[in-house]
């Protein structure tokens, strides 16, 4: 727990991080949290979509610096992302690559500390068939949560609608970009939100024909992806009223992001994670001031800039 406003449980304030997606700009998301990590910030929950959930549980699992890392070091690797990869099996983004041959050999999750982590984690993925955000606790970093992930990323068009169960999912952004409103009902009251676009930022409507032809089959994901924009664009205004009454941070990069949709560029990467870890020394201290002494967790010492790429640039 990061705070306590009473001796009965249910009197805890709850807080946690909220983290928007974005593709490769969740780098800025990387340098936020890694910073804040280091700082010894805890929440009592984060909940995640799409890049915010693949690269956020790295914050539950005590490995800052990790995404970082295997995005540099296999950013131009056609295993991890590539057109082959998409001709060959239907996902840009190679699921085996990345969600077994990553975390289990190359650079592995720690799946003991993210399950012992009292931290509750959270991700949501889109339902292609009710059009809806369906969200999912990650409780051991096994399989499953690694699927439901996988499902949070998959981004439309590029990738593969993922199965878990009688669920067909697709990216969470889709129906809800930035979920706050799903930890909000969940008990959290304490928001410290983390978003990869700048303030001032709102989508811009899809023409819906297109829209339309492309969901064919699937009218309630059509729906979802046609409403997504003003959707976005209401959350937006939501949250700069959050910022204003207090009743949250709100850290966001100050321009547009270097960093695209793929890996491809490792400068580009390395930028948008610096201007992340920048922008979070500038909210460490109101951000502990905010939770009221935050629980300070051991970790194996300050993951530099440097000491992240240098370990990224060493051969396999």
């Amino acid at each position: 727990m990061s705070f306590s406003a009473g001796t009965n449980k249910e009197d805890r304030i709850k807080s946690c991080f909220v983290l928007e997606g974005g593709a490769m700009r969740g780098m800025f998301t990387c340098g936020v949290l890694d910073l804040l990590f280091e700082e010894g910030i805890r929440v009592d929950g984060i909940a995640g979509i799409s890049a915010g959930a693949a690269f956020g549980c790295n914050y539950k699992s005590h490995q800052p610096g990790r995404a970082l890392r295997y995005n540099l070091r296999y950013g131009r690797d056609r295993r991890y992302c590539s057109l082959s990869s998409l001709i060959k099996t239907g996902d840009l983004y190679n699921a085996e690559f990345c969600y077994r041959r990553i975390p289990e050999e190359l650079d592995p999750f720690d799946r003991e500390t993210f399950k012992e982590d009292p931290t509750e984690f959270y991700c949501g993925a889109t339902d292609i068939n009710s059009g809806e955000c369906v969200y999912h606790k990650c409780t051991d970093g096994g399989e499953e949560d690694l699927m439901w992930m996988r499902a949070s990323a998959s981004m439309p068009l590029v990738s593969k609608t993922v199965n878990i169960g009688d669920l067909e999912l697709l990216d969470g952004g889709i129906a809800d970009p930035v979920p706050y409103g799903f930890m909000k009902k969940s008990g959290f009251q304490k928001m410290i939100l983390i978003l990869t676009r700048p303030a001032g930022y709102r989508k811009r409507e899809i023409p819906h024909i297109a829209v339309d032809l492309l969901f064919k089959k699937h009218p309630y994901l059509a729906e979802a992806v046609n409403a997504r924009a003003g959707h976005y664009n209401r959350q937006m205004e939501e949250i700069e009223m959050m910022e204003k009454t207090g009743e949250a941070v709100v850290i966001r990069p100050d321009t547009d992001l270097p960093a695209g949709k793929t890996p491809g560029n490792p400068e580009k990467l390395e930028i948008t994670y610096a201007v992340g870890r920048k922008k979070a020394e500038l909210f460490a201290e109101r951000i502990k001031s905010f939770l009221c002494e935050p629980l300070r967790v051991e970790c194996s010492g300050k993951v530099s800039v440097g000491k992240v790429l240098e370990y990224a640039s060493q051969k396999q």
